[in-house]
């Protein structure tokens, strides 16, 4: 099977599995937009009226880090136990197994299209309107999504092996919540070596940060920075994809054993 064959297949699986969820649901496909609005809300009563420690504009502030936040979270949480649900295919027919999570990758993806069309639409009622520097947001989401099809492929390989490690995934993208500034500023620590070690070892708070400089304060995002997770993330998904093919009938033989 092609690699395109391969894609196919799994956006596919992705359109049918949004189509089954959808149905059993009462809002359909508000559920899309309606579940990150809800997360969103729930952090800006904490932390903006019960702690009082939202500030200016803390309404788009948060839904700018929550919303690329909860995109990587569910992916990589979902997609950890794809190959593990994927047995009964895998039992019929022999085909790539990075098709497995790839197809949780694409569904939310597709989900998310309609929930950034939100954010926009928020950020232009709040006074924040389209800039020149709004022509990054592209780039952001490609480098995003590369780097959370990574993530997902080395979890959804590590949980084949070894299930327990799924809750090692769910404590890691906990970590990841409180460490990536979407509740605060990373910019406002005060030791600059202490940012950009946080920077350089946490690309989701590069993400996040990339974000708000190009929605909210019409600034380019730092390119070099940008360019190296683009890379890396490109190099480490084309070893991924070869592990995957290399270790595909171990897989197969290790879930149906």
């Amino acid at each position: 099977m092609t690699y395109s064959q391969s894609f196919m297949l799994a956006h596919t699986m992705a359109v049918m599995k949004l189509k089954s969820e959808a149905s059993k649901l009462h809002l359909s496909y508000l559920w899309w937009v309606i579940e990150p609005l809800l997360f969103v809300a729930v952090f800006y009563v904490v932390f903006e009226v019960l702690l009082g420690r939202g500030g200016e504009n803390f309404i788009v502030f948060l839904m700018c880090g929550k919303i690329p936040f909860l995109w990587l979270s569910k992916t990589v949480n979902s997609g950890a136990n794809a190959l593990v649900q994927g047995k009964p295919l895998m039992a019929q027919r022999d085909f790539p197994k990075y098709v497995f999570p790839l197809a949780q990758i694409q569904e939310n993806l597709y989900k998310q299209w309609a929930v950034f069309a939100i954010l926009l639409l928020f950020l232009m009622l709040f006074g924040f309107m389209p800039t020149l520097y709004w022509l990054w947001l592209p780039v952001l989401i490609i480098v995003n999504y590369l780097l959370l099809v990574l993530l997902t492929l080395l979890a959804a390989l590590c949980v084949a092996y070894i299930p327990d490690m799924r809750m090692v995934v769910q404590m890691g993208t906990m970590f990841l919540m409180f460490s990536s500034g979407i509740f605060w500023d990373i910019r406002n620590i005060t030791s600059i070596e202490m940012q950009e070690l946080l920077l350089a070892l946490n690309p989701l708070a590069f993400l996040i940060d990339a974000y708000r400089q190009v929605l909210m304060y019409g600034n380019t995002p730092d390119l070099e920075h940008l360019s190296w997770i683009l890379i890396i993330s490109l190099t480490c998904l084309l070893l991924f994809i070869g592990l995957y093919q290399k270790l595909s009938y171990k897989i197969a033989r290790r879930l149906l054993s």
